[in-house]
């Protein structure tokens, strides 16, 4: 059944210098919907709404609201005290991802496991900002987190964000809980940060880091979420979050926000999407613990 509505306030600047209104947003979403919702099915979502557009701060919210109609969907997970149990945000099909564009939402966050097994990750996520935005060491560390997970059987994928880096996803079989994954994201760094000294650092406090890249495996955790693959984000140029095939990254010109609202569509037409159908090489999280502890 169709839930296709109008936009309100359709002329909203969203994107005030770039000229991107609310009704582009919108139809953006309806038209990246067919390679978005994919990577959104099951997950429980976090919105980055701007309602003002993105020259004034906008709010994240992850729970579902009263005033969302009963076809957006909600999932309930019980998170810890103080939060206790929140009814999260699901969203399954392009007239869902509409509605919720027009609540201003620009930016999709999702997490890194599904309602059907909320406690068991699908997704190991490396994810990976430059220092003094270089973009030689982040594609060197890219190469490097994906031949180590190759090492660990593991099939790695990765994505600009939009913003400023990039994100090294591999793809798991939902079989063992956030902390075993979290764990084996923090060895597999811990072994990368050692291999590879003067560039890179596990230090979560910035000033030790003494100008290296910070390998972030934080969001291998209950409740984390990471960028959603084809979301816009609140930056100027309406800069899109894009999946990539790993020769991309050899592109000289390539950066975290080369892809945008502006030119997506050409891309996605001459290439598609490079993750699609990426579960069908979920790795075991066990068995790339045991190949991680042969090679120490």
């Amino acid at each position: 059944m169709s839930h296709e509505q109008g936009v309100t306030h359709p002329d909203k600047a969203l994107y005030p210098d770039d000229g991107w209104t609310k009704e582009d947003v919108v139809g953006y979403y309806r038209r990246v919907a067919e390679y978005m919702l994919p990577h959104l099915a099951g997950r429980p979502l976090t919105l980055h709404r701007f309602p003002d557009g993105i020259d004034e701060e906008g709010f994240f919210q992850q729970a579902h609201a009263e005033h969302f109609p009963q076809w957006v969907g909600a999932l309930l997970v019980r998170h810890d005290e103080p939060t206790g149990p929140v009814r999260h945000i699901l969203c399954q099909d392009v007239d869902c991802l509409a509605f919720l564009a027009d609540q201003a939402t620009l930016t999709f966050h999702r997490w890194g496991s599904r309602g059907n097994a909320i406690d068991q990750p699908d997704l190991l996520i490396f994810d990976l900002d430059p220092p003094d935005d270089d973009m030689g060491v982040l594609k060197r560390t890219a190469r490097r987190i994906a031949a180590l997970m190759r090492d660990c059987q593991l099939t790695p994928f990765v994505m600009t964000t939009g913003s400023t880096g990039l994100h090294v996803v591999a793809p798991l079989k939902a079989r063992r809980g956030f902390d075993e994954v979290r764990a084996l994201a923090e060895s597999m760094a811990d072994r990368l940060a050692a291999l590879y000294p003067d560039e890179l650092t596990t230090e979560q406090r910035r000033k030790a880091r003494r100008g290296r890249l910070y390998l972030d495996v934080m969001r291998n955790a209950f409740g984390q979420t990471a960028v959603a693959p084809y979301s816009l984000r609140a930056r100027p140029g309406a800069p899109v979050a894009t999946p990539l095939d790993w020769v991309e990254l050899d592109k000289g010109e390539l950066r975290s926000d080369s892809y945008t609202l502006a030119n997506i569509f050409r891309r996605l037409g001459q290439k598609g999407d490079p993750w699609a159908g990426m579960f069908d090489h979920a790795g075991d999280p066990d068995e790339a613990r045991a190949a991680l502890d042969r090679l120490d």
